[in-house]
């Protein structure tokens, strides 16, 4: 978790640009390819990238939709921030 902190502190001026910047299709939301995506810049091993991006969506995604939208991801950012 630590290593997507730093993703987002060194490349991204807020953890919203670095959202939208995922965001592939535009649509507001972080899909689980979205998110192995942001994992892979984040320098996570492509053998754990797949169980982290599900970890993610099930820890965080509190709508039940299966993706991470703005104010879930927020919730992460602001969560990882604090550990």
């Amino acid at each position: 978790m630590k290593k997507i902190q730093i993703l987002i502190t060194n490349h991204f001026r807020t953890p919203e640009e670095a959202f939208n910047f995922f965001d592939d299709n535009g649509d507001q939301k972080l899909s689980k390819s979205e998110i192995k995506d942001l994992l892979k810049e984040a320098e996570i091993s492509g053998f754990i990238r797949g169980i982290v991006a599900s970890k993610l969506i099930e820890g965080y995604d509190k709508d039940g939709d299966n993706y991470i939208n703005w104010k879930e991801f927020q919730a992460a950012i602001d969560e990882i921030s604090y550990k």
